[in-house]
Parts: structure tokens; C-alpha cells; sequence
């Protein structure tokens, strides 16, 4: 019996330190496995995006600016070079910043930093490809050999030259607003400030 009793304690002992030792234990095996979905959860698409304003605009200027540059990439002879080169420049330029731009909105990357001004981003982004493709159609339409794909070319520049202008106009109204409701919150706490300050200052005039 007393072996049987002792058995038993010893048991205990041992469980209980198991126990102990687990949770003083700073290497939890489920740790990892939590991160990595949370990381990985977090990432997904985000369809009410691209069904949006601006994800339908941007999916738009990216087809056009590739159209553009596939048409300019199929000069095999250029005598001045200049326009051509300038257009192959701002299209392929425009294909690979929007188009980063984009995936980063539709997959929520913007989320994960938030101390950068993405609308400002975006409006940067667009006004600029809307000024230099405007520009670089506007230089190859005066400068070109009347050739198909340079035709091709200058008008799919002028195209999403409208696109990009839409979309400029529609990221400055989100800016101004975003702006607008920023600043109101500041203000609001500002006047609270002053009027609990005020009322304190009342509540005891020996404060005067």
C-alpha cells in the first residue's frame, strides 16, 4: 500500500512540474503558427476596390499605357528618334508605378503603412502621368512618319491622358476631404479644450 501511495506522489510531483516548467517555458509551440496566420490573413484581395471608381480606373490606365507601349515597341526604324523614345519612356513608366499602386490598394498593402499619405501618393502618381503622357502624345503626334503603330500609339496616349485626368480629378476631391476631415476633429477637441477651461476659470474665480 505504501508503495502504491508513494508511486502516486511521485506522479504529482512530476506532473506538476511538467506543468510549471511548460508554462514558465518562454518557447510556446503555437506561437509561430498564430503569426504566420495573422500575417498571412491579412493579405487578401479586396474586391470592393477594384469594383470602385478609382480601382476601375486604374486597372483601365494600366491597359492603356501597356497598349501604348506594345504599339511604340513595334518601330523597328525612327529617324528623329526623340518622340518615340520619350512616349516608350512615360508608357512604360505609367504601366509599372499604377500598376504597383495598384496591387498594393487591392491587396490592402496600404494598410500595413500607414504613416505614408497614400491618397497624396496617388494624386502625385496620377497628375504626373497625366501631364507627361499628354506631353509625349502631344510630341509624337507633331513628330512621327504617319506609320500605323505610331498613329496607334498617339491616340491610346491621348486616351489615357482623359483617363488619368479624370482620375486626377476624382483623387484631389478625396484629398481635400480626407484633409477636411482630419482637420476637424482637432478643431472640435480644440474648442472643447477652451470650453472646459473656460468653465473651470468660472467655477473658481480665485483662478483669475
Amino acid at each position: 500500500m505504501r508503495t502504491t501511495e508513494e508511486a502516486e506522489g511521485f506522479d504529482g510531483e512530476a506532473s506538476n512540474t511538467s506543468m510549471i516548467s511548460g508554462a514558465s517555458s518562454p518557447y510556446q509551440p503555437t506561437t509561430e503558427p498564430v503569426l504566420s496566420r495573422n500575417v498571412l490573413g491579412a493579405i487578401r484581395c479586396d474586391t470592393e476596390y477594384l469594383k470602385s471608381y478609382f480601382g476601375i480606373l486604374k486597372m483601365v490606365e494600366v491597359v492603356l499605357s501597356l497598349i501604348g507601349f506594345i504599339c511604340i515597341e513595334t518601330i523597328m526604324m525612327c529617324s528623329p528618334c526623340g518622340g518615340v523614345y520619350f512616349f516608350e519612356f512615360v508608357s512604360c513608366s505609367a504601366v509599372v508605378v499604377t500598376g504597383v499602386l495598384l496591387l498594393i490598394f487591392s491587396l490592402n498593402l496600404h494598410t500595413k503603412v500607414p504613416h505614408v499619405n497614400w491618397s497624396l501618393t496617388d494624386l502625385v502618381n496620377t497628375a504626373a502621368s497625366t501631364f507627361f503622357f499628354f506631353l509625349a502624345s502631344l510630341v509624337l503626334a507633331c513628330i512621327n512618319h504617319n506609320t500605323g503603330a505610331e498613329i496607334a500609339a498617339v491616340i491610346f496616349g491621348f486616351l489615357v491622358t482623359g483617363v488619368y485626368g479624370i482620375n486626377t480629378f476624382l483623387a484631389v476631391r478625396r484629398w481635400r476631404r480626407g484633409n477636411g476631415c482630419q482637420g476637424a476633429p482637432q478643431t472640435s477637441e480644440y474648442m472643447r479644450a477652451r470650453t472646459a477651461s473656460r468653465g473651470e476659470m468660472e467655477a473658481r474665480p480665485e483662478l483669475a
